[in-house]
């Protein structure tokens, strides 16, 4: 009965998260082709009509790529600058563009972000420390003294975090890349680190 049970826990070690991921990138994949307002059937002989999952992504990204691609000749564009400015001093809009435009630019952009973590201490107490990403360096242009940095708080098991001005001598780096180290706190601690 151990012998069986043992199979079962290692069964559950294999299945779980390839059942898991199979579902949630299922999930994300027909998600995202909701948001296209319209439906990519293919026709199958002797089938009829049958909507594959995958391609609303497919266009989504030829389409992200074809913007890109022209947005490479057009950033210097007039009507485009025009726009950007009109966004950026519109009251509400204005934090929504910048902030999405930000974050985006911090994964996708030159001036990526994320790419240093750090140990900070929370409480020097009792040693508790949490692992961030530093964000600025200088906040000087927000009045505040210069050996304070902004340092990003990803939670665990999920995609949010927060931001925390910390004192610069409770921040220590650490000589790993963001990727591994983001992948490291979002799994809570379980991911092998290389």
């Amino acid at each position: 009965m151990k012998k069986l049970l043992n199979y079962f826990f290692q069964g559950l070690l294999v299945v779980v998260p390839i059942a898991v991921t199979i579902f949630v990138i299922y999930k994300i994949i027909t998600w995202i082709d909701n948001l296209l307002p319209f439906q990519i059937p293919v026709k199958l002989p002797g089938i009829g009509e049958v909507s594959i999952p995958g391609l609303g992504i497919l266009t989504i990204v030829v389409a992200v790529t074809a913007f890109g691609y022209l947005a490479k000749f057009f950033v210097a564009n007039p009507f485009f600058v025009l726009l950007e400015r009109m966004l950026e001093r519109t009251p509400l809009l204005k934090i929504i563009y910048t902030s999405v435009k930000d974050l985006i630019e911090a994964f996708v952009g030159e001036k990526k972000r994320f790419n240093q973590p750090v140990l900070v201490t929370v409480d020097k107490v009792s040693g508790v420390q949490r692992i961030g990403f530093i964000t600025q360096k200088d906040l000087s242009v927000l009045g505040i003294s210069s050996n304070k940095m902004a340092v990003y708080l990803p939670f665990s098991y999920g995609f949010n975090g927060q931001l925390v001005i910390v004192p610069a001598e409770n921040v220590e780096k650490i000589d790993a890349s963001g990727t591994e180290m983001m992948k490291f706190v979002i799994s809570g601690g379980v991911t092998e680190v290389d």
